[in-house]
């Protein structure tokens, strides 16, 4: 066999399975061997069943986990650049293509969820400029 992994990650919605990869058995095929779950958001490990976690499986979770949420990260930032493409093309549609009743369909909701959108957005950007005020303010001491 190729060289595997000694780990394979399942990914599921709020983490993964983890799986201990075997190669060295009488048959000679990939089996998979689960030793735990991760869950990303609040780092919790829970080894399967009775099983005790190694320092290497900890080890190894430890750094998928790291690796998984700087990928979902890299994803957050790239939807919401995507959205900013959408909201231009939406932009578009509406002004070139778009009826009065494929108008009348959205309009309500997207007005709405651009309102809330803005709001989020002008509150935050409130504390970061009043943060930035306070530190500079603080430096000034």
């Amino acid at each position: 066999m190729g060289d595997l992994p000694d780990y394979y990650f399942r990914v599921r919605e709020n983490g993964a399975m983890v799986f201990r990869v075997d190669t060295e058995n009488r048959m000679r095929r990939i089996e998979f061997d689960q030793i735990a779950t991760v869950n990303v958001k609040n780092g919790e490990v829970r080894p399967h069943g009775d099983r005790k976690l190694s320092e290497a499986d900890r080890r190894a979770i430890r750094e998928w986990l790291e690796a998984r949420r700087a990928t979902l990260a890299r994803r957050d930032i790239d939807d919401i650049h995507r959205t900013v493409d959408h909201l231009n093309l939406t932009a578009q549609w509406a002004q070139s293509r778009a009826s009065e009743e494929d108008l009348e369909a959205v309009t309500d909701a997207l007005l709405l969820a651009m309102h809330d959108l803005r709001s989020v957005l002008v509150r935050r950007k409130a504390e970061r400029l009043m943060k930035a005020g306070g530190d500079q303010a603080a430096g000034a001491d």
